[in-house]
């Protein structure tokens, strides 16, 4: 499986490494591994929904 950095995500994704860090650390990007204090994510992943938003509220 091929895996992206938190930069790389960043970019693709058009949020900041911090918020991407936070998904991963809250489990909420599935494949996502930490690797000697790095995380790796796998480059099919999809971004998750940004529950502070008002399209967020309410998909749990």
């Amino acid at each position: 499986m091929d895996y992206m950095t938190l930069k790389e995500t960043s970019e693709k994704w058009g949020v900041s490494v911090r918020q991407i860090n936070y998904y991963c650390a809250g489990g909420r990007i599935p494949g996502a591994v930490k690797m000697a204090g790095v995380w790796l994510l796998p480059k099919d992943a999809e971004k998750p929904v940004d529950m502070r938003t008002k399209q967020g509220k309410g998909k749990i």
